[in-house]
């Protein structure tokens, strides 16, 4: 008699279409956008890319999805596709993902329990506003954190422990 308790991966439970370097052709349109043609008949004017582990893997298991959010198939690792397909991603990729770093934090201020921010970051001075503290800033480590404002802006600390005491001291009322 079979042990039926064996360990099941992933693939028993999920039909995942891994795109293959071989036959998946991704190019940019006039408009700037990233298009999908796979083999010979089946094209995709516009495509969008998602990250499946934007922080542990990030060039691998990429969601691919046309325009209505249906996955078309997954990159399983963007390095096996050629030197101008990685590019042409990895820009897009950039565009979605745009997580500027905050360097330092001027003030946050709670009214009617919504959180204002100003901060400076790597990308320039930002204000911006969050609720749910709780749910909306996220310790992904005990250094690393992981802002996400009202309009789904993501800003990132890589380490709190590289910011000025007064930024850390904000921080600390919030955990």
């Amino acid at each position: 008699m079979q042990d039926e308790t064996k360990n099941h991966g992933l693939s028993d439970y999920v039909d995942i279409r891994y795109l293959d370097p071989a036959t998946a052709r991704f190019s940019e349109t006039p408009g700037g956008f990233v298009r999908l043609t796979i083999g010979e008949g089946e094209t995709y004017p516009r495509v969008a890319l998602y990250r499946a582990f934007p922080f542990s893997y990030p060039d691998q298991y990429i969601s691919v999805r046309d325009m209505d959010g249906n996955e078309i198939g997954m990159i399983k690792d963007l390095r096996a596709f050629d030197e101008a397909t990685v590019r042409l991603l990895e820009r897009e990729l950039e565009r979605r993902y745009f997580t500027p770093v905050i360097r330092r934090i001027e003030s946050v201020k709670e009214e009617f329990g919504y959180w204002y921010w100003t901060v400076e970051t790597d990308a320039g001075p930002r204000r911006f506003t969050v609720r749910e503290v709780q749910h909306n800033v996220v310790r992904l480590s005990p250094e690393h954190v992981l802002i996400i404002d009202l309009d789904g802006n993501r800003y990132e600390i890589p380490d709190t422990g590289q910011l000025d005491p007064r930024s850390r001291r904000y921080l600390e009322d919030l955990f």
